[in-house]
């Protein structure tokens, strides 16, 4: 098929024209995450023929996806989404070269990942994960095209840019509480919305045109059609050096327990589960030796743990978890695990024991 068929529309477009579907061709974009963000980014920067995308992302598809991944078919449900993302993408446009990494993002790949690509795109619903990519992309000076959804409100901005103002200029404290979808709940169109708002970011980088949103945040709300956007400054916080970098995220790196090794001890006197999820979060379990501190009381209640007993600690979806186990190292806990997956995870398990 003639390329020039393919993108006939848009090169005619004077800001693009055959120079600027070459810069097209030629750049190479990294997306961490292939859930409801990624669903439409990576369908619009393939088709726009983004020379080569990479995709990274350890989960597979599951039915409660499905209503806001939409690059994923019923029958894909128990597959990786990284493999169904490439044969989606390459079903599109073959014309392009795809990536994926069936991995976690991590200290340990961030920055081997990131210098491979011009642009590192944000489409996690992780906070931990978003300062993970801020700094691995201040490391290898990239820019980060971050999206972030909040029930029927979303978020763009590009970080970064140009030596522009970070993730952590806009948002200082690394310890926010903030949910994400598994545990606040979504609507398919916010991610949808918001998504093409950042693939409409990358697109004006690798073209140079337009105004792109650095030093810009961009609120939308999908219920009144309102938008906003608001200036913010880079602040004082120095760039981060790739010693600094290793030594934050490859010395205290959270360790995770599956749920079905922790059933080995759910009745061990010995430990103590741990639930940092709000009062008003279903479903209601109760397991031996359990107490619940919800993450954002947690380090004022802190008396009520012991320093010395074995402790798991979970959430819904198992991201908190992480967060509170952070906290507690923090204050000298030493015997301590987050739950992967969360009440989420287990909640197959906690049926079959009758929990």
């Amino acid at each position: 098929m003639n390329s020039d068929n393919r993108y006939n529309r848009q090169i005619i477009l004077p800001e693009i024209g055959a120079e600027g579907q070459q810069k097209l061709s030629k750049s190479k974009v990294l997306v961490i995450g292939a859930g409801g963000l990624a669903a439409t980014i990576l369908p619009y920067l393939a088709s726009a023929g983004v020379g080569k995308i990479g995709v990274i992302d350890d989960d597979v598809v599951e039915v409660s996806n499905l209503h806001r991944q939409v690059i994923y078919k019923t029958s894909a449900v128990g597959k990786s989404k990284v493999e169904e993302a490439k044969l989606m993408l390459l079903e599109l446009n073959p014309e392009i070269e795809v990536d994926i990494f069936s991995e976690k993002l991590s200290g340990k790949n961030a920055i081997s990942l990131f210098e491979n690509y011009d642009i590192i795109v944000d489409a996690t619903d992780s906070i931990s994960i978003k300062y993970l990519i801020n700094d691995a992309c201040l490391v290898t000076n990239k820019p980060m095209v971050y999206g972030s959804i909040f029930r029927f409100q979303g978020q763009v901005s590009v970080f970064n840019y140009q030596n522009g103002p970070t993730y952590r200029c806009l948002y200082p404290d690394e310890n926010s509480n903030a949910l994400n979808c598994e545990d606040a709940g979504v609507i398919g169109i916010s991610v949808g919305i918001i998504g093409m708002f950042q693939a409409n970011e990358v697109l004006k980088m690798i073209l140079e045109i337009g105004e792109v949103l650095s030093g810009k945040i961009l609120v939308y709300n999908i219920l009144n059609n309102e938008q906003q956007k608001y200036d913010f400054d880079k602040s004082d916080i120095q760039s981060i050096s790739r010693e600094t970098f290793e030594e934050k995220y490859n010395k205290n790196e959270v360790e995770e327990i599956s749920f079905d090794v922790v059933l080995e001890e759910i009745n061990n006197d010995e430990v103590l589960f741990l639930d940092v999820r709000n009062e008003d979060e279903l479903p209601k379990i109760s397991l031996k030796n359990q107490i619940k501190i919800p993450l954002m009381h947690l380090e004022n209640e802190i008396e009520k743990l012991d320093k010395n007993q074995k402790i798991y600690v979970f959430c819904q979806s198992g991201i908190r978890s992480k967060t509170a186990v952070e906290l507690l190292k923090n204050h000298q806990f030493k015997n301590i695990k987050s739950i992967a997956g969360g009440v989420l995870g287990m909640k197959q398990l906690l049926q079959e024991i009758k929990i």
